[in-house]
């Protein structure tokens, strides 16, 4: 492998391994049903817990919460839709899962509850997976679909009171991080200045020379607002700048007050981000074109998929979900260790076509 000068390059390098790894292994394995069900009710179980134990750290004194609803929130979306559309697979096939479907509901409000006391934006990540996962398996599984008005208006009035708990109990509490009318407020004050900065000094492959933080050093693309999580970077020596420790409230005004679509031009180029958004489509239109294959098959008689149906369910919601949070509202949704997670979705759906293409 060549060594990547910049961070583009290591994030296309580390794209391209994760994409050939989950091929091969997704190739290598069979991959029933019943495997797909456990593995996703334990790791929805798993991160369930995660973000319930990392919220109640947030309301104890001297110690430190992780925020693991930014990298692994999308991760969340895939394992719960996944279980959710392993169990109704399962009524397709006359098998009875009202006791799984009964759990998955208890886990979905577990993690909603967790990961929006944490971040409101996940809340909007969670509902959004919810909406379109809700709207794939109705068409894939014969159901009336759900998505009424009644429904869209029960929705979006849910989500709205859920803003309106998170800021009571910030005054109640007085915990202010709770609060989502401080990061609108936030927003406010300091979007528009990052927004100008962008469009401003925006080229083709990355920005004007010396318009980042880093002045006479910056290097007009690849500066350090997006890139791989630190702790990969440090590990392998890259000499790449890095906003860590105080400098990372300089990385904010794009990392935080941004959607990725500003971040991305702004670090990386208008260029790259017609590539990105290009990639997007590919994968999106690729993993409905495969499900559709799947669920041909299914009504078929074929069992051979169920598994793969299932999989493919769970990652394509999540890749949406991510995709139009992360690119359309907050950048942070993509960036760092949440990169990595949006590239083992896209593997996770681009990896069937291979299987698709040589046995059908």
């Amino acid at each position: 492998m060549l060594i990547a000068q910049n961070h583009l390059q290591f994030i296309i390098e580390v794209a391209i391994l994760i994409h050939i790894g989950i091929l091969l292994l997704f190739n290598a394995i069979v991959i029933p049903l019943s495997m797909v069900l456990f593995l996703s009710l334990v790791l929805t179980v798993i991160l369930a817990a995660l973000f319930g134990l990392d919220t109640t750290i947030l309301f104890l004194p001297f110690l430190s919460h992780h925020e693991f609803t930014h990298p692994f929130g999308p991760m969340a979306v895939f394992a719960w839709v996944t279980l959710a559309a392993s169990a109704s697979l399962l009524n397709e096939v006359e098998i009875k899962s009202s006791s799984i479907k009964t759990l998955a509901y208890v886990l979905f409000f577990v993690i909603a509850v967790a990961g929006g006391l944490m971040h409101r934006s996940f809340l909007l990540l969670w509902f959004i997976g919810w909406a379109v996962g809700a709207v794939m398996m109705s068409k894939s599984f014969k159901r009336t679909s759900r998505i009424t008005p009644k429904r869209i208006i029960t929705v979006i009035i849910t989500v709205l009171g859920s803003f309106g708990i998170l800021e009571l109990l910030s005054r109640v509490l007085s915990t202010p991080v709770l609060s989502p009318l401080l990061r609108i407020s936030r927003l406010e004050d300091y979007a528009m200045p990052s927004l100008s900065m962008v469009i401003k000094n925006t080229t083709l492959w990355g920005h004007v020379q010396g318009s980042c933080f880093w002045g006479a050093n910056c290097l007009g693309g690849s500066d350090g607002y997006i890139s791989l999580p630190m702790n990969l970077i440090n590990s392998l020596t890259l000499p790449f700048p890095l906003f860590a420790g105080v400098l990372v409230t300089k990385k904010d005004i794009i990392d935080y007050m941004l959607p990725g679509i500003f971040g991305v031009a702004f670090d990386f180029g208008y260029g790259s981000l017609i590539l990105l958004l290009t990639w997007c489509m590919i994968v999106i239109c690729t993993g409905f074109y495969i499900l559709r294959q799947y669920r041909s098959k299914r009504r078929n008689g074929s069992r051979r998929y169920l598994g793969r149906e299932a999989l493919l369910i769970g990652a394509l919601t999540a890749f949406i979900a991510q995709s139009i949070v992360g690119l359309f509202l907050f950048n942070r949704t993509i960036n760092g260790a949440a990169m990595v997670t949006y590239m083992v979705l896209s593997a996770l759906v681009m990896a069937h076509i291979i299987s698709i293409r040589r046995r059908v």
